[in-house]
């Protein structure tokens, strides 16, 4: 194994911070991870996973072994005519397996169209756009267990997926890294999603009418792109906090003050507000301050224009926080992970 010291950790977040890793090790397999897992390095220090770098905001040097996971590989292991059972491996680029996906016509994954980041992060977040969540596709998730080495296989109940979370955000949370997940896609008979957000408008102006899961997938990445700022060019790590979920006589007196306050109901009996509304209602949006500030065209996107640390937007992320808690009485919860 190739373990490095003092490394920037600069081309590995999509925030553009510039922090510092005590060691680094990138690993292309199980038995990489295992071996890894075994080392004196691994033992004697603190560990972080990193994928596409894409939902994390550093504030600091991190003191400890950082491990990209750069697994690779995608394989068919079941088929029949309806469906189709696909291996993908956790260090894939997700929007790469998406329209992979998509080529082959397997429907199920096209809503999640560019959404940054790697195949290992979509179940620990449950990733989901545009009505749509990773885990109605996920079949099993394959596992290395960090304190034993052992490979160990979550069928899709036992991940027990909620918004933006699962087990291993919550029980199991650093117990294992993910080396794959396997997904049961559809070969026809899509069942697509076009009535969340702009999809169907988005259709109709492309004069759409027989449409297809290309049609769909060519629709999100349309409205994603006219709203979130490329990485490669502004740093972001996409939508940075949850969309809260709120009980119902909140929602009602709220309704009351702010007729047009946007809502959705949700299955636990909750209402779900977007975070995007209350944000812009307190004024960030298009908010700059000195080389960070909130995204003109989305207020959940909060960006780094060049040259801005972690901890400056992770205290314009609190201040956000503060406001919305301030004028409406919720509590906005981070989506991106901080260190």
């Amino acid at each position: 194994m190739s373990i490095e010291h003092q490394v920037d950790l600069l081309p590995y977040n999509t925030f553009g911070i510039s922090h510092k890793a005590n060691y680094f090790i990138e690993i292309h397999s199980v038995e990489e991870a295992q071996e890894l897992f075994r080392s004196d390095v691994f033992k004697t220090n603190q560990h972080l996973f990193l994928g596409g770098g894409s939902n994390i905001l550093l504030t600091k040097d991190f003191d400890g072994l950082v491990i990209k996971v750069s697994i690779l590989g995608k394989e068919i292991i079941g088929e029949d005519e309806n469906t189709i059972t696909l291996k993908v491996s956790a260090g894939e680029n997700w929007h790469d397996v998406v329209r992979y996906c998509v080529d082959k016509n397997w429907g199920g994954l096209e809503n999640l169209s560019l959404i940054p980041g790697t195949v290992g992060a979509a179940p620990i977040q449950n990733i989901g756009a545009y009505g749509v969540e990773i885990e109605k596709n996920i079949f099993e998730v394959e596992t290395v267990e960090i304190s034993t080495g052992k490979t160990k296989t979550y069928m899709h109940d036992e991940c027990h997926f909620g918004y933006r979370e699962s087990v291993f955000k919550t029980k199991l949370k650093d117990q294992f890294l993910i080396s794959s997940i396997t997904l049961t896609l559809t070969k026809k008979n899509h069942l697509l999603h076009i009535n969340y957000g702009a999809i169907a408008d988005t259709l109709l102006q492309n004069g759409i009418k027989n449409i297809s899961i290309r049609d769909v997938s060519d629709a999100v990445i349309q409205i994603r792109s006219s709203k979130l700022p490329d990485p490669k060019k502004i740093g972001n790590a996409g939508s940075f906090f949850k969309n809260p979920s709120i009980q119902n006589d909140l929602h009602d007196f709220l309704k009351t003050q702010y007729t047009s306050m946007p809502s959705f109901p949700t299955q636990n009996g909750l209402v779900k507000i977007p975070a995007a509304w209350l944000i812009e209602q307190c004024g960030w949006k298009g908010n700059k301050i000195n080389n960070i500030g909130v995204h003109q065209h989305q207020a959940l996107v909060l960006v780094n224009y060049g040259g801005g640390s972690g901890e400056e937007i992770w205290n314009l992320a609190m201040k956000i926080q503060a406001s919305v808690k301030e004028k409406f009485d919720i509590t906005l919860q981070p989506e991106v992970n901080i260190l």
